[in-house]
């Protein structure tokens, strides 16, 4: 049981540190696009979308996709999906795309805003952040508390014994 107590909040605080991770390294790679100065002309070859949930009582939630193409500055053509897009870009629009060149090419259709990434960003590391820090916490306390893994003081017993000599007296 006391496995448990330990083994939960460390498995909450792998997906969040995940979940961290994920959201820094797609603020960076739109970061990279944008600042890379490279634009080009794409095509929106596809729209679809995906819905997820629905089941029993769970809402329904819909994500946009757009697959749009483009010529590189060095000749090669790139395609790529991004998700979220805008509703009103439609199969066989022409976008202009922000990209960084690389061996993988890094691209997104989406406007430069850096307030408008930052404070999703910003808000979803102080809510995963603090979910870690309640996670460390529970964790720190309850062995503190308990000691699940005899690690603590107090793990050997000592006995103190006290020998009361009686005396008889007689009156």
């Amino acid at each position: 049981m006391d496995l448990l107590f330990c083994l939960a909040p460390g498995l909450i605080l792998a997906v969040v540190l995940l979940g961290a991770h994920r959201i820094v390294r797609r603020a960076l790679r739109l970061r990279r696009a944008w600042n890379s100065g490279l634009k080009a002309e794409a095509r929106c070859l596809r729209m679809f979308t995906t819905t997820h949930g629905g089941s029993g009582d769970t809402s329904v939630r819909t994500t946009l996709h757009h697959v749009y193409e483009f010529r590189a500055r060095d000749g090669r053509v790139v395609r790529f999906e991004e998700e979220d897009g805008p509703a009103t870009t439609l199969e066989g629009d022409i976008v202009t795309v922000h990209y960084a060149e690389g061996p993988e090419v890094i691209a997104t259709a989406r406007a430069r805003r850096r307030a408008g990434l930052a404070a999703p960003t910003v808000a979803a590391l102080a809510f995963l952040g603090a979910v870690a820090v309640f996670c460390v916490g529970f964790m720190v306390t309850y062995s503190q508390m308990s000691d699940p893994f005899g690690f603590g003081e107090g793990t050997t017993e000592t006995t103190d014994t006290v020998v009361i000599d009686s005396v008889t007296m007689t009156p």
